[in-house]
């Protein structure tokens, strides 16, 4: 599988529309149109999958800089980046009393009756 980022298109586009477009150079196993959490509208941009990298290569070289509905298209391929693996929780340990400094005696806990 191969990640192609398309950017660029215009807003009220549609996913069919975009997998239309770019199916003529390969087949399309996902699209995923990036929208507002809130408001649900199209920022511009779409990741698409491709079953091979050739189809997506070719898509790339055919439609980078072509213009769409008015609009100028981008069209790159997306290296998926390493999952980042979470840093290991470290135990809590408290700080140690600055040099030359007592430690302030504790207090005696109340008992509830």
């Amino acid at each position: 599988m191969t990640k192609i980022f398309i950017g660029g298109f215009p807003l009220d586009i549609s996913e069919l529309e975009l997998v239309q477009l770019v199916s003529w150079h390969g087949a399309v196993s996902t699209i995923k149109i990036v929208r507002d959490k809130k408001t649900r509208v199209c920022k511009g941009y779409a990741f698409i999958e491709m079953e091979n990298r050739a189809g997506a290569e070719n898509a790339v070289i055919a439609l980078d800089g072509t213009m769409f509905q008015g609009r100028e298209l981008k069209l790159s391929i997306t290296e998926d980046q390493p999952v980042k693996k979470a840093p290991s929780p470290r135990p809590f340990t408290r700080p140690a009393a600055p040099a030359g400094t007592a430690e302030r005696p504790k207090r005696p806990r109340r008992l509830s009756s």
